[in-house]
């Protein structure tokens, strides 16, 4: 498998569109984006915004380096528009800052950089600006932690519109598709309408409190890709890069305590639903029952998601193998002992 088809691959499973008009989405009219900004219609409907729209050679750039922070939390700002109720990312840069868990701190000498960068591109000619910010959450999902929460409330209040991008990059080594999520944070107080069940995603034990507490006062936007020509020649040469370090690492090693830690989590979960099945033994009321069905349910599509990760990884292993390290003219089959048999005696 080259580079080109590889790359192919990647863009189907992110579900990257092709413009039919390769440049609309980078053109850029200050006078309809500070119109916009002058009628703010995102104050009267906290739900206003509902749409991402990303190039692909933003969420490359994010994906990359969201991978060279490992298990460290990494960040970065966001460049685009707003296009009615959807915002438009064209770029994205990364910010030398410091992170663990969720918590990410943002020093002076990021502030000093992202003025230094934004200057220089506005002399290049670049002249979207700074739409939101990016973050990653190392292996345990796309959400918004109470730290975030409040980050994000900060911003929207001081310079809205504004926009929050999570990214796994654990989980998008794990399954080739980038894991990664766009919100907004409700204003303080407002009490949003009641949803349907959304999209189930796996949240380790140790973070599911957080989680839950915190899930109430965000909401998710849906977010597809765009490429065109006019970041083709860029997009080539970042694939190549990223070709290169997904062809030489494996996730099964690279990932090894995702795993560990994803089958510790498992275990832990279980236990805790045997032992709230055996602490309601006798009760049969119907609710009760529900909701530990539910839990159970929770618990196979965790470990289905974790098994398909693996095979999907043994196979990536399976075909690196074949490709550089089979050697065509030599028998795989054990050598057959070619010694004459002494049957004489």
């Amino acid at each position: 498998m080259d580079s080109a088809v590889a790359r192919t691959r990647w863009e189907m499973e992110n579900n990257v569109q092709s413009l039919t008009d390769n440049d609309s989405m980078f053109r850029y009219n200050a006078a309809e984006e500070a119109a916009v900004r002058r009628r703010r219609p995102w104050q009267a409907d906290p739900n206003y915004f509902k749409h991402t729209r990303m190039s692909a050679l933003a969420l490359l750039k994010i994906a990359m380096h969201a991978r060279s922070g490992g298990s460290l939390e990494v960040m970065g700002l966001l460049q685009g528009k707003i296009v009615n109720d959807t915002f438009v990312v064209v770029d994205s840069f990364p910010l030398p800052v410091e992170g663990t868990e969720t918590r990410v701190n943002v020093m002076d000498e990021a502030n000093i950089y992202m003025f230094d960068y934004l200057e220089k591109s506005q002399k290049l000619g670049m002249k979207e600006n700074v739409i939101g910010w990016y973050h990653s959450h190392p292996g345990y999902g796309c959400w918004l932690s109470g730290i975030d929460v409040t980050t994000q409330m900060i911003n929207q209040q001081g310079q809205d519109p504004w926009l929050a991008i999570v990214i796994d990059p654990v989980r998008t080594m794990a399954s080739g598709k980038v894991e990664i999520g766009a919100f907004r944070t409700y204003p303080e107080g407002f009490k949003p309408p009641e949803e349907g069940p959304s999209e189930y995603q796996t949240i380790p034990l140790s973070k599911i409190e957080d989680f839950g507490v915190h899930a109430s006062q965000y909401y998710t936007l849906d977010i597809s890709y765009f490429k065109s020509s006019v970041d083709s020649h860029l997009l080539d040469l970042l694939w190549s890069k990223y070709w290169l370090n997904t062809l030489s690492s494996s996730p099964l090693i690279s990932n090894r305590d995702f795993i560990s830690g994803q089958i510790s989590d498992v275990a832990e979960k279980i236990e805790q639903a045997e032992n709230q099945v055996q602490h309601k033994m006798g009760r049969f009321l119907g609710g009760e029952k529900k909701t530990e069905e539910s839990q159970l349910s929770r618990i196979c599509q965790d470990t289905t998601k974790m098994a398909v990760e693996q095979i999907k990884g043994l196979s990536g292993q399976v075909i690196k193998d074949l490709l550089f390290n089979f050697q065509p003219g030599k028998c795989c089959l054990p050598e057959k002992d070619t010694q004459a048999m002494d049957i004489s005696e």
